[in-house]
């Protein structure tokens, strides 16, 4: 099945040149959805395009990438602390991207998932212990049969901190993926500012807690046979 997809989609691999990625638009092309569907918090927080709102003064923000984003997303609101996550584009480089767009792998984008947090490390650690253990992060541009940049794997953190906490749990992964034979993480690892042009986008609607609507949905994201203890 690998192989298939490979021929299908392998052109999908190779990291789009930012003068080469489409060229996108001033703004979002789709309204976006406000209220979380599971946790009823706000998703779209100060950055909001349309009447912004400060987050809870004690969270945080960080982006996750493993593949695709409704399952990670379901993964991340499930963990104590977390205040609100939205799917969306990030590490790109075409403003304002379309999720047709993102999938052609020509915008640079990863699906990502944005998560803002409260408890400090502790959470931090929580989110990163069910990230690396919920997907494979030795697989370079892919994930499982789903081939293409935009479904690599990326962690982008907002503070020096959470740098160092990332690097830590990447580091004590490794330790573990090498105990059970396995490859090395290819994760994407940087601050969200330099990552693509530094801007997480949010998705359309109807990407937003896509498994909660759809319980039978696709996913494609499951203990991977490595625990990861943090």
């Amino acid at each position: 099945m690998w192989q298939m997809m490979d021929l299908l989609y392998g052109h999908k691999k190779d990291m789009v040149a930012p003068e080469d990625a489409l060229p996108g638009r001033d703004q979002y092309p789709y309204p976006l959805a406000r209220e979380h569907l599971v946790l009823g918090t706000d998703m779209l927080g100060p950055d909001s395009p349309i009447d912004p709102r400060p987050w809870p003064t004690d969270t945080e923000e960080i982006i996750l990438a493993g593949g695709c984003f409704w399952g990670i997303e379901r993964i991340a609101w499930q963990i104590p602390g977390v205040h609100t996550t939205s799917s969306g584009y990030a590490g790109g480089y075409t403003p304002h991207p379309t999720y047709e767009e993102v999938f052609s792998a020509k915008t640079g984008h990863t699906e990502a998932v944005r998560v803002i947090y409260s408890g400090g490390d502790e959470t931090l650690r929580a989110l990163l212990t069910q990230f690396w253990q919920q997907h494979d992060p030795t697989t370079a541009n892919r994930q499982g049969n789903d081939v293409g940049t935009e479904y690599r794997s990326a962690v982008y953190w907002t503070s020096t901190a959470q740098g160092m906490v990332v690097q830590e749990s990447v580091t004590r992964y490794q330790q573990a993926l090498d105990q059970a034979g396995r490859g090395s993480i290819t994760t994407e690892l940087k601050p969200l500012a330099e990552a693509g042009n530094g801007i997480y986008y949010t998705a359309e609607p109807e990407q937003q807690q896509f498994l909660e609507k759809n319980p039978g949905g696709y996913c494609n994201h499951g203990f991977n046979g490595v625990a990861c203890s943090l």
